[in-house]
C-alpha cells in the first residue's frame, strides 16, 4: 500500500503455482506405509512426480468429454512441425495460457482445420514435454488452425523432507499434513 493509500502489486511468479495436500484419505496402516515408501523413495522433496488434479485435468470442464477443438495451439506457416500442448484460462480481463507438460499418454487428439488427425501417422506425442511432433508429409500449411484436446497430470514435489505419523490406534493411523506443491519445468 502507497502513501495515499493506494496499492502497488508485484508478482514473483510469470504464472500461478498451486499446492495440494495429500494427507488426507491415508487412514490404514497399510495406506500409511504405501505412502512412507513413495515418500522416502522419492526422498522428501528431491524427486517430482506426476498429480492428478481431480479439479483440472483436462482440457475441457471436468464434466465434459476432451474433444480435439478443446485448445487452440496455433496455426501452421507450412514449416514448423513441433506445437506445445497449452490450456487457456479466461477469456476477457486477463487471459492466461498454462504450459501442458505432462499430458496422459492415449487421451490426446489432436485436429487440423478441425480434421481430426491420428497419433503415430500424423503427429506423435512427447509425452515427456507436451509437444505434438508432425510427421513428415503431415505439417499443417500456413493458416491452418491447430487444436488439440487431452487429460493431463501435474508435475509436483513434495514440500516438506519429513513426515508426522499419528498412530492412534494400533491398525490405524494418519499423516495429518502431506503437503505438495507444483514443480515449474
Amino acid at each position: 500500500m502507497l502513501g495515499s493509500g493506494a496499492e502497488e502489486r508485484n508478482s514473483r511468479w510469470a504464472d500461478s503455482r498451486r499446492r495440494y495436500e495429500a494427507g488426507f484419505g491415508v487412514k490404514t496402516v497399510d495406506d500409511l506405509h504405501g505412502v512412507i515408501a513413495f515418500f522416502e523413495e522419492r526422498r522428501g522433496r528431491l524427486h517430482g512426480f506426476r498429480w492428478k488434479d481431480w479439479t483440472d485435468y483436462k482440457s475441457c470442464v471436468p464434466k465434459q468429454a476432451v474433444s480435439a477443438g478443446d485448445q487452440s495451439l496455433g496455426a501452421g506457416d507450412g514449416e514448423t512441425d513441433t506445437f506445445q500442448l497449452v490450456k487457456a484460462y479466461g477469456s476477457a480481463f486477463a487471459p492466461w495460457t498454462r504450459e501442458i507438460a505432462k499430458p496422459v499418454a492415449g487421451t490426446v487428439m489432436v485436429a487440423v482445420d478441425g480434421v481430426a488427425q491420428t497419433e503415430d501417422t500424423h503427429f506423435t506425442l512427447d509425452a515427456a514435454t507436451g509437444r505434438i511432433i508432425f510427421t513428415a508429409g503431415n505439417i499443417p500449411e500456413a493458416g491452418q488452425a491447430v487444436s488439440a484436446g487431452f487429460e493431463f497430470d501435474v508435475p509436483v514435489r513434495f514440500d516438506t523432507d519429513q513426515l508426522a505419523v499419528n498412530l492412534r490406534h494400533i491398525e490405524a493411523g494418519d499423516i495429518p499434513n502431506i503437503p505438495v506443491v507444483e514443480i515449474h519445468l
